[in-house]
C-alpha cells in the first residue's frame, strides 16, 4: 500500500460505496484490483466471498499470480478470478437443474454455431439465405449481448431483420434440446436465471459477497445487468475502466455502462487515476491532445513523472512497399545506435493483411519476429476430430460432435442417411445420436445404414463407460487406436511429415488434458478431487473460445499485431502504420458514421510506446491489385504541431545517412556469420 499513489491508495480504501475507478492508460489498474483484493481479505471478508472479473484468461492469470504474492495460501483459498465467460460457465454447471440442463452442458464454439445454422435454415428455417449465415450468425450474438431474447427478437423485429429472429427462436430450440449453450449463453442464461429464481440469486449474491470488474469499459449490455444483479442494491464492487480505451463496440461493448453506472447507483463514488507509468510526457500530451476530440462523460488527463521524450515522428512513404523497408531500416538503425533487444519494437496496424510486407522486410534482414493472430492449437482438425469424440463421450447429444466425427475415420454413412437422420430427429426434437436407434427411423432407411448407425451409437456408449469407470486416458489412447486413427491421417495428409505432425499434435492433447485431470483444484470447502473428463472438455472448450492464439513463448523478436490486440501492451519502441483515411479511420467506420471509436483507436496505439512512438503513411496504396492515391488521416491534423517531427519534410543530413549505412551494414555482417 505505501507504493501506490494517493489516487490508488484512495480506490483500494473505498468499500462502503460503489466505485467507479477511472484508470488511464499504464496507471496500475491492475495494481489496484489486485491491492483491493488483499486490502478487503484483511479487513476480515474471506477469500472465498471475492470475485474478480476480466475479459481474457491471460489477464486472469496475471491478476492471481499478483493476488498469490500479497496473500498466503491460507488467506487466498476460495478466491475467485476468472473471465466473464468462466463465471458463466460455472454458474451454469452449478444450477443446471433449475435450468432444466443436464450436468455435462456442451459449449458451442463458432464454428458449431455456424454448421447448426446452417444445418436449420436446409431443413426449412423460412425465408433464409443459406449464403447469409454469418450474418444470422453475428446478429443472434448482437442480441444476446444486447439482452434480447427470442421473443423479443421476434416482437421487435424489422422486415429485414425478421428471418434472423425466426432462425434465433429455431437457434435456442435446437441448442437446448442438445444440451448445449454457445459462449454469449455463458452470460445471458445465468441473468435469465438470477432474474427468474430470486433465491437462486440471493444464493449467488451471499457466495459472492465484492465483486470486481476489469476493462469495464468492454462490458456489453447483458454484462453489465450480470454485475447488477451479483452486487445487488447495495452495490458491493468496484469496476476499473476507461472510456478511451472503449475499441469494442463491434462485439457489443457500451462505453455508455460507465455513465450508467451513475444513474443506477446514487452512491457511486468516482476515482480517476491520471498518473501513468509507462510513457514520456510527451507522448501523453499527443495522446490526450487527440483524444480531447471526442466528447466525454468523465474528463481527465494523463501525467507522467518520466520526462519529457522525444518528439513524435511521422514517416511519408511513395507507397505501401517502401514504407515496409523504411520502417525495418528505422528498426535496424535503431537497435544498432542504441543497442537494446527486438522484443522492444512493435509494428502495429489496423487490419491483419497489412503484416505481409513487413514480414516479408524483416525476413529478408534476418530479423525475428511474432506475429499475434498466428493458427492457434485448436484450429487444427485432429484437435478437433479428438475433441468432438470427447464431446460426444459426455454429451451423446451434441449434434454438432455428432456430425463432425461421425464420418471421421469413415464408416460408410453418407449425407443421404445423415439428412434423413437429421430430418427424422428434427421432427421428434431429439438428438441426432438419440434418434439414430429409434424404431421410426428404419421407416426411412435401410437395413444397411440402420446397423451402421447401431453400430456406432452402441460403440459410443461402450466408450463413454470405459472413460467414466476406468482409467480415462488408457482408454482414450485405446479408442484412438481402435478406430485407426492415426492410419486415416496418413491417408488424408499430403506428406509424411504432415501425417507425423498431426499425430505429434494429437497426442500432445491428450497430454494437455492429463495435466488439466491431473491439476487438483482447491473447492470452497478446501478439499480437492480430479476433473471429471465432462469439465475438462468443458474447460478446454472455453479455452478454445477464449484463446484461439497459442501464447507464444517470450523470445527475442520484434512483435507485429493489430490495434486491438496490442491493448494492454507496452513497448518501448512503438510504429503506427497506415496512418490514412480509408485505414485509420477505417472506411467502414467513416461510413457508419463512428469515429469516436476510431480515435480511440489510434489513442491505444499511442499509449503503448514507452520511450518513442513513429507514425507512418504512404500516398499511395495497392489495394485490390491496383494502385491509388491515399491522404494522410485526419487524425494527424489533431495531434499538436510542436511535438511532432515530420522527417521526409526535410532532406536528411550526410552525417545521418552514413550513420544508417554503417546500421544496415553491420546487419548484414550479423546475417552472413549467422
Amino acid at each position: 500500500m505505501a507504493k501506490l499513489n494517493p489516487q490508488q491508495q484512495a480506490a483500494v480504501k473505498v468499500i462502503d460505496n460503489p466505485l467507479l475507478v477511472l484508470a488511464g492508460a499504464g496507471s496500475g489498474k491492475t495494481r489496484v484490483i489486485t491491492e483491493k483484493i488483499a486490502y478487503l481479505v484483511k479487513q476480515g471478508l474471506p477469500a472465498r466471498h471475492i470475485a474478480a472479473v476480466t475479459f481474457t484468461n491471460k489477464a486472469a492469470r496475471e491478476m492471481k499470480s499478483r493476488v498469490s504474492k500479497l496473500l498466503d495460501d491460507t488467506q487466498i483459498r476460495g478466491l475467485r478470478v476468472s473471465t466473464f465467460h468462466s463465471l458463466g460457465l460455472d454458474i451454469l454447471r452449478k444450477e443446471h437443474k433449475v435450468l432444466t440442463y443436464k450436468a455435462a452442458i456442451t459449449l458451442f464454439d463458432e464454428q458449431d454455431k455456424l454448421a447448426l445454422i446452417k444445418n436449420l435454415i436446409t431443413h426449412g428455417a423460412k425465408d433464409c439465405d443459406i449464403d447469409q449465415v454469418d450474418h444470422y450468425a453475428h446478429q443472434i450474438g448482437q442480441w444476446k449481448n444486447a439482452f434480447i431474447t427470442p421473443e423479443q427478437a421476434l416482437t421487435q423485429a424489422t422486415k429485414e431483420h425478421y428471418p434472423s429472429a425466426i432462425l434465433y427462436q429455431e437457434y435456442t430450440r435446437s441448442l437446448k434440446s442438445y444440451n448445449a449453450v454457445d459462449f454469449d449463453d455463458l452470460i445471458l442464461l445465468p441473468v435469465l436465471l438470477f432474474q427468474q429464481h430470486p433465491s437462486v440469486l440471493e444464493k449467488w449474491q451471499n457466495k459472492i459477497r465484492y465483486l470486481l470488474v476489469d476493462e469495464y469499459q468492454d462490458t456489453n449490455i447483458t454484462q453489465y445487468q450480470l454485475v447488477k444483479l451479483l452486487a445487488g442494491a447495495l452495490g458491493r464492487f468496484t469496476v476499473v475502466g476507461d472510456d478511451d480505451q472503449s475499441i469494442y463496440a463491434w462485439r457489443g461493448a457500451q462505453p455508455e455502462n460507465l455513465a450508467q453506472l451513475q444513474k443506477d447507483y446514487s452512491r457511486l463514488q468516482v476515482i480517476k487515476l491520471e498518473q501513468n507509468y509507462r510513457s514520456t510526457s510527451r507522448i501523453l500530451k499527443v495522446a490526450n491532445h487527440l483524444i480531447a476530440n471526442n466528447p466525454h462523460t468523465f474528463e481527465k488527463r494523463l501525467w507522467s513523472e518520466l520526462g519529457y521524450g522525444d518528439p513524435l515522428r511521422v514517416l511519408s512513404h511513395k507507397n505501401d512497399q517502401v514504407e515496409a523497408q523504411q520502417i525495418v531500416s528505422e528498426i535496424i538503425h535503431h537497435k544498432f545506435k542504441n543497442g537494446g533487444r527486438y522484443q522492444d519494437y512493435a509494428i502495429l496496424y489496423r487490419g491483419n493483411h497489412q503484416s505481409r510486407l513487413f514480414e516479408q522486410g524483416l525476413r529478408e534482414n534476418n530479423i525475428p519476429y511474432l506475429i499475434s493472430g498466428s493458427t492457434s492449437f485448436f484450429s487444427y482438425s485432429e484437435i478437433k476430430d479428438i475433441l468432438g469424440y470427447l464431446r460426444l463421450f459426455v454429451n451423446p447429444d451434441d449434434d454438432a460432435a455428432f456430425l463432425r466425427i461421425i464420418n471421421t475415420p469413415r464408416r460408410e454413412i453418407g449425407p443421404t442417411t445423415l439428412e434423413k437422420l437429421g430430418g427424422y430427429a428434427n421432427e421428434r426434437h431429439i438428438s441426432l445420436f438419440a434418434a439414430s436407434t429409434e424404431l421410426g427411423l428404419t421407416q426411412r432407411l435401410s437395413e444397411k445404414s440402420m446397423h451402421r448407425l447401431q453400430k456406432f451409437h452402441d460403440w459410443v456408449l461402450d466408450t463413454a463407460r470405459r472413460i467414466d469407470q476406468g482409467d480415462m486416458f488408457a482408454v482414450i489412447e485405446q479408442f484412438i487406436q481402435q478406430m485407426g486413427y492415426e492410419q486415416f491421417l496418413k491417408e488424408e495428409s499430403k506428406s509424411k511429415e504432415s501425417a507425423d505432425r498431426k499425430i505429434k499434435n494429437v497426442y500432445e492433447l491428450i497430454e494437455w488434458l492429463k495435466r488439466i485431470a491431473e491439476k487438483n483444484s482447491p473447492s470452497e470447502d478446501g478439499n480437492s478431487s480430479k476433473a471429471p473428463l465432462a469439465e475438462i472438455v468443458a474447460k478446454i472448450m472455453l479455452m478454445d473460445i477464449m484463446e484461439r492464439n497459442q501464447e507464444a513463448e517470450v523470445s527475442d523478436q520484434v512483435s507485429l499485431m493489430t490495434l486491438h490486440a496490442a491493448k494492454g501492451l507496452e513497448f518501448p519502441h512503438v510504429f503506427l502504420i497506415g496512418i490514412e483515411e480509408n485505414i485509420l479511420p477505417h472506411q467502414s467506420s467513416i461510413d457508419s458514421n463512428n469515429i469516436e471509436e476510431e480515435r480511440r483507436l489510434a489513442y491505444v496505439g499511442i499509449t503503448r510506446a514507452q520511450k518513442t512512438c513513429t507514425f507512418s503513411y504512404c500516398t499511395h496504396r495497392k489495394r485490390y491489385g491496383e494502385v491509388s492515391e491515399s491522404e494522410p488521416s485526419r487524425f494527424l491534423s489533431e495531434l499538436p504541431v510542436d511535438d511532432l517531427e515530420w522527417i521526409n519534410k526535410k532532406q536528411l543530413a550526410p552525417e545521418v545517412i552514413k550513420e544508417r549505412g554503417k546500421a544496415n551494414l553491420a546487419n548484414l555482417k550479423s546475417m552472413l556469420l549467422s
